[in-house]
C-alpha cells in the first residue's frame, strides 16, 4: 500500500507597513529594515518543502512589488485591521486545508526549522510554536476541517493553548522561535545568521 504523501500547508504571514513596523528598533532607517526582515521571512518560507503557498496580507506597496514570486502570493490588507483579522482574510484565500500563520519578523528563519513543525503539526487539529521567550506564539496551525482561530498579541502562548492548540515540541535552538521586536532579539538573530536582506541592512547601517 502506498503511503499517502504528507499534507501541504498554505502559509499566511501578516506585514505591518513598514513604516510603522518594528517601532521599537532604533536604527536610522527603520522602514528599510522592516521591510528586510520581513521579505526573509518570506523567502525561508516559501522555501520550505512542506508549503503550497506563501500568502502576504499587506499594505506596504514596496512589499507586494518585492515579495511576490512563483510561490507567493500577496493581497492587500484593507479594512481587516489588526493582526488576527489580517491573518483571517489571509486563511480565507488558502488554497489547501491545511493552514499555518507564521509571524513576518523571524529574519534567521531556517526552512528546515518549519518544515519540522509543520511535519508535526500534520497530525494535530491545531498547534501553536512558543517564542524564545515562551509567552508569545510564531506559528499557530489549523488542520484540515478544523475552523480558524488564532490570538496573537502580547501574551498570546497561553491564549492560543486556551484555544486548543497542541505546543509543538521545537527546540529552544530553533530558529523559528526567534522573533525580533527589541535590539537584543535582533542581535540574537544576527548571531544564528540572519537571511540576505536583513544582513545588507546591518551592513549598510554599520
Amino acid at each position: 500500500m502506498i503511503a499517502a504523501p504528507p499534507p501541504l500547508f498554505t502559509v499566511v504571514v501578516p506585514v505591518k507597513p513598514t513604516s510603522v513596523g518594528k517601532s521599537r528598533l532604533r536604527v536610522a532607517d527603520r522602514a528599510a529594515l522592516a521591510r528586510a526582515i520581513a521579505l526573509d521571512t518570506i523567502a525561508a518560507a516559501a522555501a520550505a518543502h512542506r508549503v503550497a503557498e506563501v500568502i502576504v496580507v499587506t499594505d506596504d506597496a514596496e512589499l507586494r512589488a518585492s515579495a511576490a514570486s512563483g510561490r507567493v502570493r500577496v493581497i492587500d490588507e484593507g479594512e481587516a485591521r489588526g493582526l488576527d483579522a489580517a491573518i483571517a482574510r489571509g486563511v480565507a484565500a488558502a488554497a489547501t486545508a491545511h493552514r499555518a500563520a507564521l509571524l513576518g519578523d523571524l529574519p534567521a528563519l531556517r526552512s528546515g526549522d518549519l518544515d519540522a513543525a509543520l511535519a508535526a503539526a500534520a497530525s494535530v487539529d491545531r498547534a501553536v510554536v512558543a517564542d524564545a521567550e515562551g509567552t508569545g506564539s510564531t506559528l499557530v496551525t489549523a488542520g484540515a476541517g478544523v475552523p480558524w482561530a488564532s490570538a496573537f498579541g502580547d501574551g498570546s502562548f497561553a491564549r492560543h493553548v486556551a484555544l486548543g492548540c497542541a505546543v509543538l515540541p521545537v527546540s529552544d535552538a530553533s530558529t523559528l522561535r526567534r522573533d525580533v521586536d527589541t535590539a537584543a532579539q535582533l542581535a540574537v538573530a544576527a548571531t544564528l545568521g540572519v537571511g540576505p536582506r536583513t544582513h545588507a541592512v546591518l551592513v549598510a547601517a554599520g
